[in-house]
């Protein structure tokens, strides 16, 4: 059994350089503009630089990856080695494909730096790349569980040469019933390796993953709760009827919203009345292929898309600076995932709010949320036009023409005269057109049982994708 050294702390204003990195990553570090340690990184880097096992907590957006890779790239470029078909130096499991591809966007340019090669293995894709790639040789190989047992079981990747092994997020690992495979994996890997494993808590079985895989490991705890405790917290009281207006108005406001939904379903449903009523959004969720979900997160992360509407796939492990606002418009089951998903703002020292709309048969159950999360937000009854929506979500509103496939039909003679639509904002302080965003498939994703909503569809000039929307074998 591990036996867990005491917690040590390094310095908050030692450089990454009296932290012990090697020059060549400081300087591929100071290239894109990282210049000063967090303080997952001052924790854990001197142990990790020093071959120790280490285990890191610390919540999503603390900067754990570059406390990992950089001992990681430290340790191959130290030692270097040909490469060998299929028997990477270094393993960097991750729980979700959108984690993997954002770990391989931080790493491969520093690995670049010290003439090491990245790949990332996933699933969502063609196998045939990957395959390639495992042939050519790598050195520090990115990858979610299942996929890389594929690779291993066809013959295409040895574990056999791993000398460091990372496991990042290793309580979603567990929360998506990953850990059995993390072990067959594990198992694989040289028990002489070095090994660090990153998680939010040690609950769901991590806690066994480090007693049998972590030797004598070094504990560094570091803003390990999921969310930021100086965000504040608006619980709205909303009527059923209101809560599609009020949510059209926080997302019209500047900034980027990150709209968390209970089910697939109830997500491509938002994204489409959001389209419809003006908002710029896009739709996250497992039902999209993997060439989708990477579009549409890319447009959420250039702005051309404001608004990301999600199920809990987006609560973990997307990494996505300057998110203003997250807005939970349907509540989440258990506090933990609240927790997860309001970590999405406020990240590396920005801030954010946090938003959660409830009608009257969900009062109870969010104010049970509240009291398990350990925050104390503020509540309001309110209806579209409160002033309070204005402090919440500061700035004019902005809404784009929706596209002509989802404008609704012509109101009936008997009817015309009323309300534009119900459910579009009771205000909107100003109307214009945005940048549209990028569509989420292409005819090229064939054989995907959903493609994009109509409407984002729509909103993406010349796209090829078209207006129809397939779900459940009925086009809309």
């Amino acid at each position: 059994m591990a036996v867990r050294r005491p917690r040590s702390t390094a310095p908050s204003t030692a450089t990454f350089r009296q932290l012990g990195v090697p020059a060549p990553l400081v300087e591929a570090l100071a290239g894109r503009g990282v210049t000063t340690p967090f303080p997952i990184q001052s924790a854990t880097l001197p142990d990790a630089l020093a071959g120790r096992d280490v285990l890191g907590r610390g919540r999503t957006g603390s900067g754990k990856t570059y406390a990992f890779a950089l001992p990681l790239l430290a340790r191959l470029s130290a030692r270097p080695a040909p490469r060998r078909p299929g028997r990477p130096r270094a393993l960097i499991l991750a729980p979700t494909r959108e984690l993997a591809a954002q770990i391989e966007a931080s790493v491969a340019p520093l690995a670049a730096a010290v003439s090491l090669r990245t790949l990332t293995v996933f699933g969502g894709v063609g196998p045939g790349r990957q395959i390639a790639g495992l042939r050519s040789g790598v050195d520090v190989l990115i990858a979610c569980p299942g996929r890389l047992e594929d690779h291993i079981e066809s013959g295409h990747a040895s574990l056999d040469a791993v000398e460091i092994t990372v496991l990042d997020e290793a309580d979603h690992m567990a929360d998506l019933g990953f850990l059995p495979a993390v072990r067959r994996l594990l198992d694989q890997t040289p028990r002489r390796g070095q090994r660090l494993l990153f998680s939010a808590t040690l609950d769901a079985g991590v806690d066994v993953l480090v007693r049998r895989y972590l030797t004598d490991p070094v504990t560094h705890s570091v803003d390990s709760s999921p969310a930021p405790t100086t965000v504040p917290h608006h619980m709205l009281h909303v009527a059923h009827r209101d809560r599609l207006a009020v949510l059209v108005d926080l997302a019209a406001a500047p900034g980027r919203t990150l709209v968390f939904a209970r089910t697939k379903r109830r997500t491509k449903t938002l994204t489409r009345q959001l389209v419809e009523a003006g908002v710029p959004a896009i739709e996250l969720h497992g039902n999209l292929a993997q060439a989708a979900r990477s579009r549409n997160l890319t447009a959420f992360a250039a702005g051309s898309a404001t608004t990301l509407v999600a199920t809990d796939i987006a609560a973990r492990g997307i990494h996505i600076d300057d998110v203003t606002l997250v807005v939970h418009a349907d509540p989440p089951a258990e506090y933990k995932a609240y927790l997860h998903r309001s970590g999405r703002t406020a990240r590396a020292g920005a801030t954010g709010t946090v938003v959660t709309l409830m009608t009257d048969d969900q009062v109870d159950g969010v104010r049970q949320l509240a009291r398990q999360a350990g925050i104390a937000p503020t509540t309001t009854r309110l209806r579209p036009g409160h002033p309070l929506l204005d402090e919440i979500a500061p700035g004019p509103r902005t809404l784009v023409d929706p596209p002509p496939a989802t404008r609704a039909e012509p109101t009936p003679p008997a009817r015309r005269g009323g309300a534009r639509r119900a459910t579009a904002p009771t205000k909107a302080k100003s109307r214009g057109h945005g940048h549209a965003p990028a569509s989420g498939a292409t005819r090229g994703d064939r054989g995907n049982a959903v493609s994009q909503p109509s409407g984002a569809a729509a909103f993406s000039a010349g796209s090829r994708v078209g207006a129809t929307r397939r779900s459940g074998g009925r086009s809309r």
